[in-house]
């Protein structure tokens, strides 16, 4: 096995260095205009790379608010990329068609339902290509001989229920009411085919992926549309094209993910939990199509596989994250490990590849994601979408790892403040990843909802913990946390605290804390249960009452399988004192809440419940409940983000920086700075 050292990779030809004079620190605005690399493809030959740049609208420079919007660009060698589709089109689903001249990309013109569109890699005007008539396509994908395409589309219109809806009778049947993707398939033409093919399919499908020789496809599918369907019974079936029919379904016991087909047609590789506990699908197979026989690649090792990718000479590319760190690791044919990459600075996330040419998109502690192709040696880097970046003071960021009271090491990423720790410490953030399947990794860490090196900028030291359930250090570790909600896990956030202290680099009186879903709860239980700990906290989308959460939540196999591995009513008492409400009698810590109205995972009314609990049983703490109307489970919109942003941040000014926990409730609406805030 080949293994590439750190010192070999990483090409830093873009950022110059500003004199300490010229740089400045990170504010709110900048993080409402930061853009990113989203979706990457790389051509059949690997001679071009399409890629998007995702940006928001910029809400402080008086753009209209909204949702995300991709910028389509094709490269062909680093520095040397054009801009392929007008400003107005937003494109999803970017791919090269089999042959290489096209590009095709899902968009809705105006008034039009989502349909897939094409054009010329040399050259010409965009046009439609396929379209299931009155449905939005949700994904496609070319036959390999490039005469059809195939298309997932939304269900048929319900034409009697959209006129009931518009007489005034358009209440909704709880759970009842979803309905199935289609399968179709397109001939592909001068002419948009009006009457494509319905395949049938098995139950509801989210994904699939083609043969090489384009008579079966690898489908992944759920019974239901329902989120824990996707969650706890999706299973991958191999599906006849010709006649409907599934030949094999690969029966995996947990959570799927990444599925790949590779070149030949003899194999499959899949990311998939090893059991029905499992938190998250993390495991590498290979998976044969036509016995369904499974050979793990990595089970047991003590890290996440996160995605793949088949190279044209049936090698396999896999992007691996141990603990806050990520590797490229190349697997020959037959699953032996070949080649080990370093990724260095970078935290990769996914992979695409084009021939034998492999493009990921990875990210620095100083840089958001952006495209990077590896070069045979190295990885060099082939866009630069926030150039204003050079201008910003960055604190320094790096691992800390500390030791948990039972003895277990538990690592995460630590940003210092810029210019430096004080003598007696900075106030620190502890910001709390969600899920708690998931792991901050040692990339860009700035965000909306995370204050990073804006809250570096402002004097504070924040560290993000990979404590007891996250993912990158094996399934042992993930699955630690499992049926103990709080302890180890939220007892590893105090001993971080703790550690931190002991170090030098926190101040003991001025630790507050943050985190969203899985995170929010980490904070609800940080202002109650370990309220002497923390001097302020600012829970989003969280958790207050784990029996009404069950009840409320589209999640609740998932929260049984993976978490609890009880039912509440199995032992009501155990689930009301994992609960942050039960102990709000202890909550002086001064609380910052923020939810969005229409969440469907944690619903707001886990806020509603420890806010009022806290108003009437500890009136004299500072508490605060902010909703966003149309938000979901984390906001989408640019000026809910900005709004975000700057809540979060005012809050831990007053309370955090201070250390006064008796300081007044600032202001109900922060100073909106934009170039219309007159308007």
């Amino acid at each position: 096995m080949l293994k590439l050292t750190r010192a070999a990779l990483l090409a830093t030809a873009f950022v110059t260095p500003l004199t300490l004079a010229q740089a400045r620190e990170m504010t709110p605005e900048d993080v409402a205009k930061i853009e990113s690399v989203g979706q990457v493809a790389v051509s059949p030959d690997g001679s071009r790379i399409a890629y998007t740049v995702v940006s928001l609208p910029d809400v402080t420079a008086g753009e209209k608010d909204g949702r995300s919007r991709q910028e389509l660009m094709v490269a062909w060698e680093k520095d040397q990329a054009r801009e392929y589709l007008p400003d107005d089109i937003s494109p999803g689903s970017v791919t090269f068609s089999p042959d290489g001249r096209m590009i095709a990309f899902r968009w809705a013109k105006d008034g039009e339902k989502r349909a897939v569109w094409a054009l010329p890699i040399d050259g010409g005007a965009y046009r439609k290509i396929a379209e299931v008539d009155g449905a939005h396509v949700r994904s496609f994908a070319f036959a390999p001989d490039g005469q059809s395409i195939i298309l997932l589309a939304n269900p048929e219109e319900d034409k009697q229920r959209e006129a009931e809806d518009k007489k005034g009778f358009d209440a909704v049947v709880y759970e009842e009411e979803n309905r199935l993707n289609r399968l179709f398939t397109a001939r592909l033409g001068e002419e948009v085919d009006a009457e494509p093919r319905e395949v049938t399919v098995p139950g509801y499908v989210s994904a699939f992926k083609v043969s090489p020789d384009g008579r079966w496809a690898a489908v992944d599918s759920a019974p239901t549309p329902q989120v824990d369907d996707s969650y706890t019974k999706k299973r991958v079936h191999i599906l006849d094209l010709a006649s409907g029919n599934v030949t094999r379904v690969i029966e995996t016991q947990g959570k799927i993910d990444d599925v790949e087909i590779a070149p030949d047609g003899s194999k499959l590789s899949l990311i998939a939990g090893v059991d029905m506990n499992d938190p998250a699908p993390t495991t590498l197979y290979l998976v044969d199509p036509v016995s369904g026989a499974m050979t793990a690649l990595n089970e047991g090792a003590d890290e996440a596989a996160v995605d793949a990718e088949w190279l044209d000479d049936g090698r396999l590319a896999a992007v691996i994250h141990t603990g806050i760190a990520s590797d490229l690791r190349i697997y020959s044919a037959d699953g032996s490990v070949a080649q080990q990459i370093d990724g260095g600075d970078l935290v990769m996330t996914s992979i695409e590849a084009g021939g034998n040419r492999i493009a990921v998109r990875a990210s620095t502690p100083t840089h958001p994601t952006e495209l990077y192709v590896w070069k045979g040696a190295m990885f060099e880097r082939w866009t630069d979408s926030n150039t204003w970046l050079s201008e910003i003071n960055f604190g320094e960021q790096r691992p800390y790892r500390y030791t948990a009271t039972d003895g277990t090491e538990i690592e995460g990423v630590l940003i210092l403040p810029v210019g430096g720790v004080p003598n007696g410490g900075a106030p620190l953030i502890l910001d709390v990843h969600g899920g708690p399947e998931s792991h901050e990794s040692n990339g860009w860490l700035t965000a909306y909802s995370g204050p990073g090196q804006v809250a570096a900028g402002q004097g504070y030291a924040v560290f993000l913990p990979n404590y007891r359930g996250s993912t990158g250090y094996g399934t042992a570790f993930s699955k630690s946390h499992q049926g103990r909600y709080t302890d180890p896990e939220f007892r590893d956030l105090v001993d971080a605290k703790r550690a931190l202290v002991a170090d030098g680099i926190a101040d003991p009186d001025r630790t507050g804390i943050t985190g969203g879903s899985y995170g929010g709860y980490a904070t609800a239980w940080g202002t109650t249960y370990y309220s002497d700990e923390f001097a302020a906290g600012v829970m989003f989308v969280g958790i207050s009452n784990q029996i009404s959460k069950f009840g409320t939540t589209d999640i609740p196999y998932e929260m049984r399988n993976v978490h609890a591995l009880a039912w509440p009513w199995e032992d009501w008492q155990k689930m009301l004192e994992v609960s942050p409400i039960y102990y709000t009698d202890r909550a002086e810590t001064p609380l910052l809440i923020m939810h969005g109205d229409s969440d469907p995972r944690v619903s707001p009314s886990q806020s509603y419940e420890l806010y009022r609990s806290i108003k009437v049983r500890k009136p004299e703490t500072p508490v605060r409940l902010v909703l966003y109307p149309g938000e979901g489970h984390g906001n989408s919109r640019a000026a809910s983000r900005y709004d975000y942003n700057l809540r979060m941040m005012r809050w831990f000014d007053t309370y955090l920086k201070t250390g006064d926990r008796d300081a007044p409730l600032p202001a109900p609406r922060p100073a909106i700075e934009t170039e219309t805030a007159e308007d």
